[in-house]
């Protein structure tokens, strides 16, 4: 423990202090999610009337969780891509030749990129006024659980895909692949009530389904029907704490598989 602590404190602290000096990727996590919720939200507002959702909520308002997942989502690519760039300049070399466990190093890692994760969300909250959202104290808390929880999972998955790849254009065509597709799938873009049986299933499989669904929950904490035909709370915790789970794992067991040259 001498050992462990103070190495995943060190690789979760190098996270955070490259992203202090990297402001254009502060600029393009928040920026890049505005751009969308603003563009879209108001594009697609007058014809907005899908099925199972509250007849009062609009589209920017709708939207607007989907965004925040989304700001995390593009934190979480940042973050996990600098494993490729690590591997490229020499710096992870050095990492494993620490003795640290690959789980330990993986851990740190993910605990930086889902602080800065869960930071750039919660910046989004400011603008939940805006939309109509009123958060108490007890549903800030547990918005914030479940920011921790999903920014988690989507970290762990991105280490997944950056250990086993060499340059950072392969990771940017995963990405496109499979990342964003599971953002599109997931209730931040559309609902999960009316669409195809196919496309129904391919959501209810989808893990960020649930963590979209509980930051619903959590957003109107205590009003189950502005929420609208969502999973419940308790459910999608669990799923998303699963996920986060299972995918260190996988993420500690890709690392210490493929070596850092």
């Amino acid at each position: 423990m001498a050992l462990v602590l103070p190495a995943i404190g060190t690789l979760w602290w190098r996270e955070i202090t490259r992203f202090r000096r990297q402001r254009s990727r502060v600029i393009g996590a928040l920026a890049q999610p505005m751009l969308f919720w603003l563009l879209l939200g108001g594009g697609l507002s007058a014809s907005f009337r899908p099925i199972g959702v509250p007849e009062h909520l609009g589209y920017l308002e709708y939207f607007y969780p989907g965004i925040m997942v989304l700001a995390m989502l593009f934190t979480a690519i940042f973050a996990t891509i600098a494993v490729v760039e690590d591997r490229r300049e020499g710096f992870l070399q050095g990492v494993m030749v620490a003795p640290v466990s690959r789980f330990n190093i993986v851990l740190g890692q993910s605990l930086g990129a889902s602080t800065l994760a869960v930071l750039q969300a919660v910046i989004f909250l400011i603008l939940a006024p805006l939309v109509g959202i009123t958060l108490s104290i007890g549903s800030l808390l547990a918005v914030f659980v479940v920011l921790a929880l999903l920014a988690f999972g989507l970290t762990n998955l991105g280490l997944m895909i950056a250990w086993r790849l060499q340059s950072t254009q392969g990771f940017h065509a995963i990405m496109n692949l499979m990342l964003m597709p599971l953002w599109l799938l997931s209730g931040a873009f559309f609902p999960l009530t009316g669409v195809p049986l196919w496309l129904e299933w391919l959501m209810r499989i989808n893990p960020i389904t649930y963590g979209m669904a509980a930051l619903r929950r959590c957003l109107y904490l205590g009003s189950d029907g502005a929420a609208g035909a969502i999973p419940a709370l308790l459910p999608s915790l669990g799923i998303i704490l699963l996920f986060g789970m299972v995918t260190l794992v996988l993420a500690a067991a890709t690392a210490q598989r493929h070596q850092a040259v």
